[in-house]
């Protein structure tokens, strides 16, 4: 949804193609509305038409670099947005998006330069001045970042991400107090943004104050159970307070979370070792060793883990790789040197006791050999940066570099910094068609006795999906389906009253999202057979999809928005055909749902229920109908029954109804 709103605040920015000739408007639209609703691939063959078509047009370049950069090609998208600056060189939106190009290409100068002319011209841009700030921290313009932060809180007061980012900087510039008053003001714009809590929790590790640190890190993992980072830290404050078993469940949860996390694994076996744990830490750092085979630190702790198993050999192999390595690592020849008299060894024990011997004289008579001696003192720094190679530091606690936590902080470069970590957005609407996203955790089969006729009876070129989970297609898929239209045309002459040829098109020109086209055969194919319930049923989805489409336009006082409004008609036309559909099959549910998110849309969440509760009626495990119902009667102010909703969502495999609930239960302090 956030990539939608993105496009479309960018879309408000460009002028139309009023001038343009039909043909071209109609390709410029059906490759709008591939790119609202994310098929990529797609998109960029329309805009390639009109490209190829009228060379001198900025738009279609734009669009088509807007999107190259949701598909990460990002020289591309800076090569479409420079063509198209070219062309047009007013337009804020072409300078936004070669900014965010250039940044993930590294080239923050070239960004600056595009955000302060996109500022030129919207001085009041968030989203420009936020990834300046965010370039300039890049380069360590702490000053500049600064600068344009106090503009930004200026223009947007209520913008937690601008205070977030202003307490980093007050850090890097050591300035604490400052960075706890942004934290601080952050949270109390928005307590219920779980990287408030994180961010001053941060500041607190950094401030020793772990009790604090560990009690913010508790509030951002209530509003956000799935965030990784957030547990990997909370460990660092638990271990800080000798909470070890505290620490470990914190590394297991977020290894559930993000199994390849490498702070995680190294930190859960130095763990495992300290309580005993011996066989699942040498687990953790083959783990580790498998991700980095060269990280000397890991191996070593292995050879201990397996020295102390009586694994002897393996021990010896590990330490000796080390010192291969280190060769004045003297700890290194004391343990190799244990472990070679356990298997017999003694004169390669003997060698490297004389080594350790040699190494302690030296150091008596003052001779430098840059000789490395592990430093295990509790008293001592008990962490050490994950760059850190110094071998004196084997047994300390891993924590990010500071880019590498920038990096996480930062990761939102796509114009998605306004959006909230938890979404609450209902579930979207069902639809017949061939294609659905892969799921791991499938909670079930969508399943109809009459789709099931059509799949079994082959009237139609591909097995017809209930879905709510639809896929783009590839560019393979929008071959083939460009052609079948050409197949089904030709069987339409052929058959002008075969209804199941009409709707096998519709659903081809719907997956090339060319919208008006699939409406008009569905509107041919109820008149050749008015029973025929799928057709009802995807015209609503289609119409409902235009409607959303323009009344997010709308919002952002789209100049197409009122344009559109007498092609997609109202959301009444929806309602009628989903009615038609409870007709004709009053057993199918998904009608059910799709009416109540219509009736959803319009505020009217009474009668909305009334189609939830008819659908879980028919399917008790319908999971989407639970999660809606959920949210709408949080919408009536009804938490308690919204969240036992959520509840059975969650149950039944809609893991992101947790999120939800974490937001509408107020924990207690």
């Amino acid at each position: 949804m956030i990539k939608r709103i993105l496009y479309l605040y960018i879309l408000i920015m460009c002028p139309g193609l009023a001038f343009a000739q039909i043909n071209t408007d109609r390709v410029m639209a059906i490759g709008r509305n591939a790119l609202y609703f994310e098929d990529y691939v797609l998109s960029i063959q329309y805009f390639n038409q009109v490209v190829n078509a009228k060379p001198y047009l900025a738009d279609p370049y734009f669009y088509r670099g807007l999107a190259k950069i949701n598909l990460d090609d990002f020289q591309g998208a800076e090569s479409d947005c420079s063509e198209a600056i070219e062309r047009n060189p007013f337009v804020v939106s072409a300078y936004q998006v070669r900014g965010l190009a250039r940044i993930r290409q590294d080239n923050y100068a070239g960004a600056i330069e595009d955000y302060m002319k996109a500022l030129e011209f919207d001085p009041e841009n968030i989203g420009a001045w936020h990834n300046m700030a965010l370039c300039k921290i890049k380069q360590g313009d702490y000053s500049g970042a600064k600068n344009d932060l106090d503009r930004l809180i200026t223009i947007s007061p209520r913008y937690t991400k601008a205070y977030l980012m202003r307490g980093e900087v007050d850090l890097k510039q050591k300035d604490t107090i400052a960075a706890e008053k942004d934290f601080g003001h952050a949270i109390e714009i928005d307590r219920y943004d779980p990287d408030t809590w994180a961010s001053r929790a941060i500041l607190r590790l950094q401030q020793q104050k772990y009790k604090d640190a560990e009690a913010d890190f508790d509030h951002a993992i209530h509003l956000s159970t799935r965030n990784a980072g957030v547990y990997i830290n909370r460990a660092l404050a638990r271990y800080h307070q000798k909470n070890l078993r505290g620490a470990m469940s914190d590394y297991d949860i977020a290894l559930e979370i993000d199994p390849n996390n490498f702070i995680g694994h190294y930190n859960r076996g130095l763990l495992r070792a300290q309580v005993g744990d011996d066989n699942r830490a040498i687990e953790d750092f083959d783990f580790v060793i498998n991700m980095e085979p060269d990280n000397m630190m890991a191996i070593f702790n292995r050879g201990l883990l397996r020295d102390q198993t009586g694994d002897y050999k393996g021990a010896i192999k590990d330490y000796s790789t080390v010192i291969n390595e280190y060769p004045n690592f003297v700890i290194g020849y004391q343990y190799r040197a244990q472990a070679r008299k356990k298997v017999g060894d003694i004169k390669g024990a003997d060698a490297d006791e004389f080594k350790v011997l040699k190494a302690q004289l030296d150091k008596q008579n003052g001779v430098s050999q840059n000789n490395q001696t592990a430093d295990n003192s509790e008293s001592g720094n008990r962490t050490r940066k994950k760059s850190d190679k110094n071998m004196n530091n084997y047994r300390k606690i891993v924590v990010a570099d500071n880019e590498e936590g920038e990096e996480k902080y930062k990761s939102e470069y796509r114009g998605r910094v306004q959006d909230k970590n938890v979404t609450i957005v209902p579930q979207p609407m069902f639809v017949l068609t061939y294609y659905e996203k892969h799921n791991d955790v499938k909670r079930q089969v969508n399943y109809h006795k009459y789709i099931e006729e059509l799949n079994s009876n082959k009237v139609l070129p591909e097995r017809l999906l209930i879905t709510n989970e639809e896929a783009p297609l590839t560019e393979e898929q929008v071959k083939k389906h460009f052609a079948s239209i050409d197949e089904q045309s030709a069987a339409i002459v052929a058959s002008p009253n075969d209804v199941t040829k009409r709707f096998a098109r519709s659903l081809d020109f719907y997956l090339v999202q060319d919208f008006d086209n699939a409406i008009e055969d569905l509107n041919q194919a109820v008149m050749c057979e008015s029973k025929f319930f799928p057709a009802y049923f995807n015209r609503a989805l289609i119409r409902f999809k235009q409607l959303e489409y323009q009344k997010v336009a709308k919002e952002y006082n789209d100049k197409n928005a009122e344009e559109q409004k007498t092609k997609t008609g109202d959301y009444e036309m929806v309602k009628r055909d989903l009615d038609k559909v409870i007709e004709l099959a009053p057993d199918f549910v998904y009608a059910y749902y799709n009416r109540g998110n219509v009736l959803s849309s319009l505020k009217d969440y009474r009668a909305a229920i009334v189609d939830y509760d008819k659908a879980i009626e028919l399917d008790s495990k319908f999971a989407e109908a639970y999660y809606n119902r959920g949210l709408t009667h949080i919408y009536l102010g009804n938490n308690r029954q919204g969240i036992q909703d959520l509840s059975k969502a969650g149950e039944l495999g809609l893991f992101s109804a947790y999120n939800i609930i974490k937001r509408f239960t107020e924990r207690k302090e």
